[in-house]
């Protein structure tokens, strides 16, 4: 039987969405969020039937047609037509593992009881979640200003019975779905379609997927990069804690530590070094990495804060006796945030490519292309083409999306964060880093076998011992595509810890 994750007002943080996610955990509402869900739509339904003022988005049009008012019997199909008519999303389908944590990041706001929502809507959207009945949602679409709206309808086109949705791999219509597990569909009540549409879960979702996979392949470049430090016969001096603890930026004073620990009992790092330097891309790692180790630390507590953010308008204040017209929705935090995100890993695949180039030059007693008989065998000649491919594709990513905006809505939404463009690039960096990194992998495994018998670390030779079982040393050329899909697969696989979330 699955354990079960109670959302309530207690933080969120990306360990607890680890522990949600990596646990498979089922989803449940509190008391206290139960409650507060009823108390703000029982505020709400006599504040409507009480009072004929205009409160937009619930008696009113939407964006410029904010100053129609809408009669009382149309309220729920406002609603509805609200989510109808903002299903525009388009491009590819953005991942299952994004979707759920859209469903996961929608429900935490709602349940904090200033949107004004029905509980079954919201207990519907556990339903989904904890059925892994994952709706179809576009990549393409939104903003990021009033809220994530096309992504956002789509999220929320099954509890209509409308749109499509993902059940054990297969994309099915979501009236076939509701019909089997014998559900009615939702009627949406006043607030409640723009209380689904409104909102910055599909940045939100996509920054912490990025968040989680960023600080995965941080950790996984300094192993690497350590690695390729013994391959290439490189100096410990510049990781000495001296050099650091005087300008101690924290990202590279971890990284120096992390680095030296790695490397600990080499025999290669501890034998005499011909030279008296080493390139930047060997020497300069605490310098470069630690830098994105702190882009990657103020981003995720840009994202904190907004997992455990009401980002709907208006908001409901019971309480005060209260609703506010403001614009929570606007995505420009993420979009800064996402946008230092993808720069900052960029960097760490930009100087994973150069370490990668110095590997194959044929100096420090390794063969050129680090093949036996080069010349007759190409090696690992064309690997480094790849990775340079995709290190320039990735500066061309990170030209920043929150830099553009472009008038929408009649000119009532006039400026707007771009931040849903910022975030499904920011993981194509990401991704395209963890294929850099994986020919990374491939190179230096390769050089380091032309150390022996000299041995490195124990932590180094366990890394290469895991994955000599899946990508064996290159004797002569074969097709390098297998091995590099191999070793991408090999660091995919390789978990995500709650110690490397702490470093």
């Amino acid at each position: 039987m699955k354990k079960t994750h109670y959302i309530s007002a207690d933080i969120f943080d990306l360990q607890k969405i680890m522990e949600i996610t990596e646990n498979n955990l089922n989803l449940k509402l509190s008391e206290e969020a139960r409650l507060n869900i009823q108390k703000c739509r029982g505020y709400l339904d006599e504040k409507l039937s009480s009072s004929s003022k205009p409160f937009y988005g619930i008696n009113t049009g939407f964006g410029s047609l904010c100053n129609v008012k809408i009669s009382g019997e149309h309220l729920s199909k406002l609603q509805e037509n609200l989510v109808m008519s903002h299903a525009c999303g388009t491009g590819d389908k953005v991942p299952v593992e994004v979707v759920k944590l859209m469903l996961l990041l929608k429900i935490q706001s709602l349940s904090y009881g200033h949107s004004g929502v029905q509980l079954q809507t919201v207990e519907r959207l556990i339903d989904l979640y904890n059925n892994d009945i994952i709706p179809v949602v576009y990549t393409q679409g939104s903003l990021g200003a009033s809220g994530d709206l096309a992504p956002l309808a789509h999220l929320a086109l099954p509890l209509l019975g409308k749109g499509e949705v993902y059940v054990n791999g297969t994309i099915k219509t979501s009236a076939e779905v509701l019909k089997h597990y014998d559900w009615e569909p939702i009627q949406l009540k006043a607030k409640e379609g723009l209380a689904l549409l409104n909102g910055t879960q599909f940045m939100n979702a996509y920054g912490v997927y990025c968040v989680l996979k960023s600080y995965k392949l941080s950790y996984l470049a300094d192993l690497i990069g350590a690695l390729s430090i013994d391959a290439f016969d490189c100096r410990v001096e510049p990781f000495n804690k001296l050099i650091h603890l005087i300008r101690p930026h924290r990202g590279q004073v971890k990284t120096a530590e992390r680095v030296l620990a790695f490397l600990e009992d080499s025999e290669i790092a501890d034998k005499d070094k011909k030279q008296v330097q080493d390139p930047y891309s060997f020497r300069c790692i605490p310098q470069v990495h630690g830098a994105s180790k702190d882009t990657l630390a103020f981003v995720r507590k840009v994202f904190k804060t907004e997992m455990n953010s009401v980002t709907d308008n208006p908001n409901i204040f019971s309480e005060e006796d209260e609703i506010i017209s403001g614009g929570n929705f606007h995505g420009q935090p993420l979009a800064l945030a996402l946008d230092y995100l993808g720069i900052a890993m960029a960097e760490i695949g930009n100087i994973s490519e150069r370490r990668t180039y110095q590997l194959i030059s044929g100096q420090r007693g390794l063969p050129a292309f680090l093949v036996n008989d080069p010349g007759l065998n190409s090696g690992l000649m064309i690997p480094q083409y790849t990775a340079a491919s995709i290190v320039s594709q990735n500066k061309q990513l990170a030209s920043p999306a929150s830099v553009d905006s472009i008038v929408s809505s009649n000119g009532q939404e006039d400026h707007v964060s771009m931040g849903a463009n910022a975030a499904t690039k920011c993981l194509k960096i990401v991704d395209n880093v963890e294929r850099i990194l994986a020919i990374e992998l491939l190179n230096a495994s390769q050089a380091l076998e032309f150390k022996r018998p000299l041995t490195s670390s124990k932590a180094i030779e366990d890394l290469v011992g895991a994955y000599r079982t899946e990508v064996p040393f290159i004797n002569e050329d074969r097709i390098l595509h297998d091995d590099i899909e191999k070793s991408i697969v090999f660091i995919d696989n390789f978990k995500l810890t709650e110690k490397m979330l702490c470093d």
